[in-house]
């Protein structure tokens, strides 16, 4: 949706670029700071139910697209992990992370995907984010199916984390198309002045 705008307001290559690359080192922040305010406000458990890294990522795989979705959502996770280690409290943890990054990429792959969609109807956000969510979610269970017998991270646990975050699933699921339709609005707006 950003490549629209930016393409819109005639910017080259370099400023894309540059616009880009803010936008995302932005959301990747966004994704470090969410989590840590949604831990102090509902714990430890608040993470596992809201998923508060998973809204920035999708949100950047619907404005930028795929392939800076993909780096968002590897960075974010991994950025975390290293801001949080250093505090302290590594969040995700260690053995987790691995899987986290990999589900990242696929929500952000996904959402983005429909970049060029969302940007000619902004509605479309809604069915990405969905179909991003689902295909997140069976990404990581896949994995941990795969590789339980070497990291202990079993499917049987993954799937009551997966239970554990469909309240925070269903809330992005709005709140990710309602920000997105907010931002092409904002856009269509400018485009008509």
């Amino acid at each position: 949706m950003i490549e629209s705008i930016l393409t819109r307001k005639n910017v080259g290559i370099r400023g894309r670029v540059t616009v880009k690359a803010v936008l995302s080192a932005g959301i990747i922040a966004l994704a470090v700071l969410l989590p840590q305010l949604v831990h102090m406000a509902a714990g430890p458990q608040g993470g596992m139910q809201w998923l508060p890294m998973y809204l920035p990522v999708l949100l950047g795989g619907c404005l930028l697209g795929s392939v800076w979705g993909l780096g968002i959502g590897v960075l974010a996770p991994l950025a975390s992990f290293a801001v949080t280690s250093a505090m302290g409290n590594a969040m995700p943890a260690a053995a987790r992370l691995p899987f986290m990054m990999a589900e990242l990429a696929v929500f952000a792959a996904v959402s983005g995907a429909f970049s060029q969609k969302i940007a000619a109807n902004s509605w479309m956000a809604f069915p990405a984010v969905l179909l991003a969510s689902v295909c997140g979610r069976l990404a990581f269970l896949a994995l941990a199916a795969v590789f339980q017998g070497a990291s202990g991270l079993t499917a049987a646990a993954v799937w009551s984390q997966i239970q554990t975050g469909l309240l925070g699933l269903v809330a992005q699921a709005v709140l990710v198309p309602v920000i997105v339709m907010a931002v092409a609005a904002l856009a269509n707006r400018e485009k008509e002045e």
